[in-house]
């Protein structure tokens, strides 16, 4: 299409007879990954926006159908990488639904803890990243410390940090440490102070304030339209969690509260996630109580990491691989996609860190799924961005993607 035709015509009252085209990314510093946006503007104001999904394809889901069951869970890190537990254990659980597996009570919260923390360090990057495009940064270094040590329990659970392929079919891959209990307590302990100086650092900001408020805002009526879940739905005044609608890894063992809002801007979206942090903390607080109490009235219990019936499907300890002829051959086994998975047909999804994350699994019996699609809300969030930004100044456009958290290894999978 050539540029005249790009160009919008303007109305008399307008100092230009027509739009300019502005090309927003695909490496322009303010999208925070590969987007691609043309933007027609006059002046500061956006007129309309074309958006391009798809530009870092990388055709996840057939690379996934081509892959045994556990080459998969390295490629659910590849998606909302900020929060890749909730990935990993998502895949992991929709696996366990196909083949009717029931995981200990202790497991289950070791996964909801984790999870949270996830959530929480999720959360944290995506407003911490929402008031440096406002021009505050403080808040952004001064958090990311505790992100730091959520990282840093990953290491002491799973030895990795960003991309953790972390747990396994029917719970984890081994026991959390001592090292990593004692700086989950550190966590507990430390990080509630530091929140709450981060919030009365924007919060009632005044210049925050007046630059988030108003800002690529949506309805309630348009988010359910479009298909949103998750913080951008809840900012809407929709209180939908997966966790509440659909239990799921003992969800319904906790006592949370689901935080809503009611215009669905970027200021709504900022507090709703902040609130959830708050939540999250709580529910890490509850697991870690939780463990603890099953530990003390059977005290074997603090060896379970993963369900006895899952045997068959779970990695045997490495030092055993690595000296043991049986365990050897498990794990070739395993990991060659050379056990048996039931035919059928499921769909199991989670409440990630942006949303519901949704795993359709279509299973013929063989080493590898026969179709896979993944629901990413990421997908859904980038299809309503110029309409949110539609009639709005270009730097509430640059706020406004960043408080809907569109992550481009999600949108793009």
């Amino acid at each position: 299409m050539s540029e005249q035709n790009q160009n919008i015509q303007l109305t008399d009252a307008s100092l230009e007879k027509q739009t300019t085209t502005l090309n927003l990314g695909p490496t322009h510093p303010a999208t925070h990954g590969i987007f691609e946006n043309i933007l027609e503007i006059d002046g500061e104001r956006v007129y309309s926006a074309k958006q391009t999904v798809g530009y870092i394809h990388r055709a996840f889901e057939k690379i996934a159908e081509r892959r045994p069951y556990y080459q998969v869970t390295p490629l659910t890190d590849r998606l909302n990488y900020c929060s890749a537990p909730i990935n990993n254990m998502g895949w992991h659980m929709t696996i366990e639904k196909l083949l009717g597996l029931k995981l200990p009570k202790r497991v289950e919260y070791m996964r909801v803890l984790i999870m949270e923390l996830a959530r929480i360090a999720d959360h944290l990057i995506c407003n911490s990243v929402v008031a440096v495009d406002t021009g505050a940064l403080t808040g952004f270094t001064y958090v990311f410390q505790w992100r730091e040590l959520i990282y840093e329990i990953y290491e002491e659970v799973c030895g990795s940090r960003l991309t953790t392929n972390i747990g396994r079919v029917g719970g984890f891959e081994r026991n959390f440490s001592d090292v990593a209990w004692q700086k989950i307590d550190k966590f507990i302990q430390g990080f509630p102070k530091v929140m709450k100086e981060f919030e009365d650092l924007l919060t009632r900001n005044r210049i925050f304030m007046d630059r988030c408020i108003g800002a690529g805002p949506i309805s309630a009526e348009r988010a359910l339209n479009y298909g949103f879940t998750g913080p951008n739905l809840r900012a809407a005044g929709v209180d939908y969690d997966v966790r509440v609608a659909e239990p799921y890894s003992s969800y319904e063992d906790f006592d949370f509260k689901v935080p809503t809002g009611t215009t669905g801007d970027v200021y709504d979206r900022y507090l709703v996630r902040n609130l959830e942090i708050w939540e999250s903390l709580s529910i890490v607080k509850q697991a870690v109580e939780k463990i603890k109490k099953i530990e003390q009235e059977d005290p074997s219990q603090k060896d379970v990491f993963y369900a006895e019936e899952a045997d068959k499907y779970h990695l045997p300890p490495k030092e055993d691989v690595y000296t043991k002829m049986e365990a050897l051959i498990y794990h070739f086994k395993m990991v060659m996609g050379e056990i048996d998975v039931l035919p059928g047909e499921v769909y199991h999804s989670v409440e990630g860190a942006n949303g519901e994350l949704g795993f359709y699994l279509i299973s013929d019996g063989g080493r590898c799924a026969y179709r896979l699609h993944f629901r990413r809300p990421c997908f859904i969030y980038y299809q309503a961005f110029p309409e949110m930004i539609h009639g709005g100044l270009l730097s509430d456009a640059i706020i406004a993607l960043s408080s809907l958290n569109v992550i481009a290894g999600e949108l793009d999978a």
